[in-house]
């Protein structure tokens, strides 16, 4: 068993004080009645099948947190015992993941590092008559299982001599026979309330070499054998997962009552516990691996790290930060019933954490010159502006202000409406952080397209000046025409149009279900200088556009930014 301190990164100061959620309430009294010896002992178990997802950050949060709370432990254990589907590639993603949400692990395990003495308790329960091996073809034992209501049939084999089935098992393991020629079953019993009692596989036959152990094995564990003889083992004191396993959980206790008996190294009266959470779903998402893979597979998103995907690394790439995440879990919370949580909550939590420490910067995305008619030619003038208000300590940067910029094209209206407060002839608005201009007209191309906005200013309106106390209704943002650098910027939006479409895909095929619009790649916007030396890792604000960070792709002859969310939730707006 393990006592290294577990760790993560610690709450901000002067946080309020929460109620305890119904997972720290029975960890609390099972301090107060002195089990375990007081020792807290959880671990996260991910199966090393594919990348984890934001539902995999709600259990993380649970078990690094908890262990972190009441001065435990969490170890991080994969769950390797299926060789088909599992690569170590998944290994270092899911290690990776964990450390950038800012969690650190006690100890790293496999389910393998205890496949010898998985076997050797498979067969203490085929020589105690718990245990056999059985023949019959996955279609057959499905069809004796019965029903909740009715008892299952018991298999032909289900009395099968014990040695017998002990000297079958053991070929089974060295390779005699095919791939679900057999199979090793508990027998419990057939008559269950508890489906799962109703003699469970626990051991298959899989001829496939194992990404740790190699072709040393011919049988591999199930789930349900291996999961809580691993706690066992290790001494986890709170096994803590979701909701779904909660009908597993008699057959959990069951297992390891029976290894309490065959393991006399542990100290009288330990057992784990396992809890049961809700776990995480969210609209417009999809948190299947099945299905994510799918969508790696059929080239429809441009791997596991694409911003549109709902893995760890997908937010990361995306802009999403580490505290973003956890604040968004820690305001859903962990209940005992499942249901979906909008996403409007998780992409409120990342605008709230990037609106405290992003770079303020301007980026024109959809860029029309502008000429201002009237300002000298040649002369240039430094603007400041403040690297982030929200920040009372921020510094600032320069921008600069020239004769010719680049404003957004959707901040010019040639007839505009009345409350059109933007740039249209004959108003007036003010360039951010700059003057108060005048727009006089436009000039178009040969099929109508506005190429060049028109205006003169008031040099007597200088943001910051006593006397520019002039008021207007509209402020644009803008970059220089000459120091401005090009840049690529992809907006990425919801993946799915169906707020639920893990139900939806039941009745329709996957492509059907996509956004046309998730990805918009604009590549003519212009950025302010400063921005071209953005790197990987850090946060921005463009100004009145929305939150962005530098994208991997990006070099600096070409940079890219991805948008991690607008400014405000317009998706029900335009959706509803």
């Amino acid at each position: 068993m393990s006592d290294m301190p577990n760790s993560v990164a610690p709450a901000e100061s002067g946080e309020e004080k929460k109620s305890l959620n119904f997972v720290e309430q029975i960890v609390e009294g099972d301090l107060r009645a002195g089990k375990n010896d007081g020792r807290i002992q959880t671990r996260f178990p991910p199966e090393p099948n594919g990348y984890l997802h934001i539902g995999h950050a709600k259990a993380i949060c649970m078990d690094f947190g908890i262990a972190q709370k009441y001065g435990g432990v969490c170890n991080l254990r994969f769950d390797d015992t299926n060789p088909t589907k599992e690569d170590v590639e998944y290994v270092d993603a899911i290690r990776e993941d964990i450390d950038w949400l800012g969690f650190h692990w006690g100890n790293i395990y496999y389910a393998s590092d205890y496949f010898e003495r998985l076997y050797q308790f498979a067969e203490e329960l085929i020589r105690a008559g718990h245990a056999y091996v059985d023949e019959q073809t996955a279609e057959e034992i499905a069809a004796q299982k019965g029903t909740p209501t009715t008892p299952g049939v018991a298999s032909p084999y289900r009395d099968r001599p014990i040695e017998e089935s002990l000297d079958l098992f053991r070929r089974m393991n060295a390779g005699e026979f095919p791939e679900g020629a057999m199979i090793l079953r508990a027998k419990i019993d057939m008559a269950s309330s508890n489906m799962h009692f109703r003699d469970p596989i626990i051991y298959r036959i899989i001829k496939v070499s194992h990404h740790r152990t190699g072709t040393k094995w011919g049988v591999y564990p199930m789930y349900d054998f291996a999961h809580g003889q691993s706690d066992f083992f290790e001494g986890v004191t709170h096994s803590i997962c979701t909701l779904e396993f909660e009908v597993h959980r008699p057959l959990y206790d069951y297992f390891v009552d029976l290894l309490k008996k065959v393991e006399p190294n542990h100290p009288e009266g330990y057992r784990p516990r396992q809890i049961e959470f809700n776990r995480l779903n969210l609209t417009y998402t999809m948190m299947s691996k099945r299905k994510l893979l799918q969508l790696v597979q059929e080239g429809h998103v441009a791997g596991w790290d694409d911003p549109r995907m709902p893995t760890i690394c997908g937010l990361r790439r995306r802009g999403y930060t580490p505290e973003s995440i956890r604040s968004f879990i820690d305001k859903i919370g962990y209940t005992k019933y499942d249901g979906i949580i909008d996403m409007a909550l998780l992409e409120h939590a990342v605008r709230e954490d990037l609106n405290r420490h992003a770079l303020r910067g301007s980026a024109v995305l959809d860029p029309v010159r502008l000429i201002i008619t009237n300002y000298p030619e040649g002369q240039t003038e430094d603007m400041s502006f403040l690297n982030n208000p929200e920040d009372p300590n921020s510094d600032s940067h320069t921008i600069r202000f020239s004769r010719e910029l680049f404003i957004e094209r959707e901040d010019f209206m040639e007839d505009a409406p009345k409350k059109y407060f933007r740039m249209t002839p004959g108003q007036e608005v003010r360039l951010k952080s700059a003057y108060i201009v005048r727009c006089t007209g436009c000039k178009k191309d040969e099929n109508g397209k506005v190429i060049e906005v028109y205006a003169e200013y008031d040099p007597e309106t200088l943001s910051g000046r006593p006397e520019s106390n002039r008021k207007v209704k509209g402020t644009i943002h803008w970059v220089s025409a000459t120091d401005s650098v090009p840049a690529e910027v992809r907006l990425y939006d919801r993946l799915f149009l169906d707020e639920n479409p893990s139900e939806a895909a039941k009745d329709k095929e996957l492509a059907e279900l996509l956004n046309p619009e998730s990805l918009t790649i604009v590549r003519e916007a212009r950025v302010e200088p400063f921005l071209a030396q953005a790197k990987c890792g850090e946060y921005y604000q463009f100004q009145r556009v929305g939150y962005f960070c530098v994208d991997p792709d990006s070099r600096p002859d070409h940079l890219v930014f991805n948008r991690t969310v607008s400014l405000k939730d317009t998706w029900k707006k335009v959706n509803k």
